[in-house]
């Protein structure tokens, strides 16, 4: 299934357009069900599917039940929702053993969890150079329209709770100032913007097309990290799969005080583990990109205790275990 047909397909695999006539078909006549967030409600598992939820990453952020009193657009009414959805998993995939007992209460999900690390990563494990994406890291690029040399920069921030449009899509804050960016930086980067996918079609990415690029549609985050140098985020997910990378990354934390206590709580002491430097401020941000070295000097340690905890699973081999479990004999 895909949003978009530019998303690239395995080999002998066949596209389909969600929410076409299509998909629906598929949907009802596939053997697995394979997703990484909670189906549509008017999903209906008919006997002998398999569906293997997936999750979409190691919880920073308290997630599922532990969340208490949700305030974002759903309200309780997620609660509901979710737990109809859990009733329908048969497999659950956690990436690290951190994760595991984290995901089976938050989800009250009794069934088997598959801790076999992240499919979606097997491909950053093989992309240093003469590694198997290194080739792709170029196509990248070249489809991004980055010329070779320029350093990459992604911002991929997450969304907040509280801060929804009455559609209830979510609002993009931009915090970084781009045009300053521009003026820190130079024409020697590239800055990428990848909005989160529950944010409204407001992602910006300012006046310079030849700097900031809006990949918020770009199909495959993964495809991102591999050409990326270094990583700003905030609370996002994304900081567990950028760790295979080995690339240093930036943490900006305007918000830092009332995510924490008031909009949602971490599941692990992020201030304590954090394996980058926690910024306050679009110029201290900045800064730290201008001179990378020197902002995340100390924090090797810190980097190789977070990549060894959160990442030990994702060493290439994912998605031929998860492939082993669901289709092996």
């Amino acid at each position: 299934m895909v949003t978009d047909y530019a998303a690239s397909v395995p080999d002998g695999g066949r596209a389909v357009l969600a929410g076409t006539e299509e998909y629906f078909d598929a949907l009802a006549r596939c053997r697995y069900v394979i997703a990484n967030d909670d189906m549509q409600p008017f999903f209906r598992k008919r006997e002998g599917q398999v569906y293997l939820q997936t999750w979409h990453g190691t919880p920073l952020k308290r997630i599922g039940f532990d969340i208490g009193l949700p305030q974002f657009a759903s309200g309780t009414a997620y609660f509901e929702r979710l737990a109809s959805d859990v009733a329908k998993w048969d497999l659950l995939l956690s990436q690290n053993a951190f994760s595991t007992p984290i995901l089976r209460r938050a989800f009250r999900f009794e069934g088997e969890v598959c801790e076999y690390g992240y499919p979606r990563n097997d491909v950053l494990s093989r992309g240093g150079a003469g590694g198997l994406g290194a080739p792709l890291a170029g196509q990248v690029r070249r489809r991004l329209g980055i010329p070779d040399g320029k350093r990459v920069v992604l911002y991929a921030p997450t969304w907040r709770d509280n801060q929804f449009y009455a559609s209830g899509r979510y609002r993009f804050d931009l915090r970084l100032d781009l045009e300053r960016a521009w003026e820190v930086l130079g024409p020697d980067h590239v800055v990428l913007v990848r909005g989160h996918h529950h944010f409204a079609n407001d992602v910006q990415a300012g006046a310079r097309r030849d700097f900031a690029l809006n990949v918020t549609g770009y199909p495959d985050v993964s495809e991102l990290f591999l050409i990326s140098d270094v990583l700003i985020t905030d609370y996002s997910s994304v900081m567990f799969d950028f760790a295979v990378t080995g690339r240093p990354m930036l943490f900006f934390t305007y918000d830092l005080e009332l995510y924490r206590d008031q909009l949602r709580g971490f599941c692990l002491d992020f201030e304590a583990e954090a394996p980058g430097p926690l910024l306050a401020t679009s110029d201290e941000v900045l800064a730290a990109v201008r001179d990378t070295g020197a902002a995340v000097a100390g924090y090797g340690a810190a980097y190789q205790a977070f990549a060894a905890k959160y990442c030990p699973l994702d060493d290439g081999k994912a998605g031929a275990r998860v492939c082993d479990r669901l289709f092996g004999s």
